[in-house]
């Protein structure tokens, strides 16, 4: 039985390794994305989309192991908790690669010298490297288990919130030019997804705090504002 106890265990910190690698698969496509945006890369972008196949293999092979694991043997409550949270973690992590891949595909339609604006292209770019740091951190979090630095995802996503609103008043006194506000509509669009990416790691920091305290909360939801037991 101890052996048995004991290869579970090695096996689940297995496919936690291999679920906090996948951070760094998106870390490395916000790397790229920021570059192409800024210096309208089309090339760049089409390899971030191709590459997206390494993060959806990650997802099901972490998905898929989770599950197996979950069926050969029975977790205690610690466990089980952390078997939860690789399954919600996996999946927010493939859904912010699905984010840069929707990025990179948009990029190619406006052309390879678009009108661009300098003042959205900035917040736009610093949204990606905002992005790519939340990122970043949420994989801390989590491998750390540090429910603080998880909850302080909040603060950060705030910023890339801000800089998103800052986009939408650039884009609605861009000028009357229809290329350049064809531009900005699609700068919208990518400011959205980022955006995603943003809330995405918010997630994550809040399946830290469940692994943690066996509660799970929502960081900004009102309508929750007491931790409460899955299932309540």
């Amino acid at each position: 039985m101890a052996e048995t106890r004991t290869h579970f265990r090695d096996e689940l910190e297995r496919l936690e390794e291999q679920a906090l690698g996948a951070f760094d698969m998106v870390t490395e496509a916000l790397e790229r994305v920021a570059e192409a945006i800024r210096n309208t890369d089309i090339e760049l972008a089409q390899l971030v989309i191709e590459d997206d196949d390494r993060l959806d293999g990650r997802y099901l092979e972490v998905h898929q192991g989770v599950l197996s694991l979950l069926a050969r043997q029975a977790p205690v409550a610690s466990d089980l908790r952390l078997i939860a949270a690789l399954l919600e973690v996996i999946k927010h992590v493939e859904r912010m690669g699905d984010q840069c891949v929707n990025i990179c595909k948009l990029l190619p339609l406006a052309g390879n010298e678009p009108p661009t604006h300098p003042d959205m292209l900035e917040r736009i770019v610093d949204m990606v490297q905002q992005a790519r740091s939340e990122v970043a951190q949420a994989k801390e979090a989590f491998a750390r288990r540090d429910v603080d630095l998880a909850e302080d995802l909040v603060r950060q996503d705030e910023v890339i919130n801000r800089l998103n609103r800052e986009c939408f008043q650039v884009a609605i006194e861009i000028g009357d030019d229809p290329e350049r506000r064809e531009w900005a509509m699609h700068m919208m669009l990518v400011a959205r997804w980022i955006e995603r990416i943003g809330d995405n790691a918010v997630d994550i920091g809040e399946q830290t705090a469940f692994v943690v305290t066996g509660l799970f909360r929502e960081f900004t939801d009102a309508s929750h504002p007491e931790p409460v037991s899955p299932g309540s």
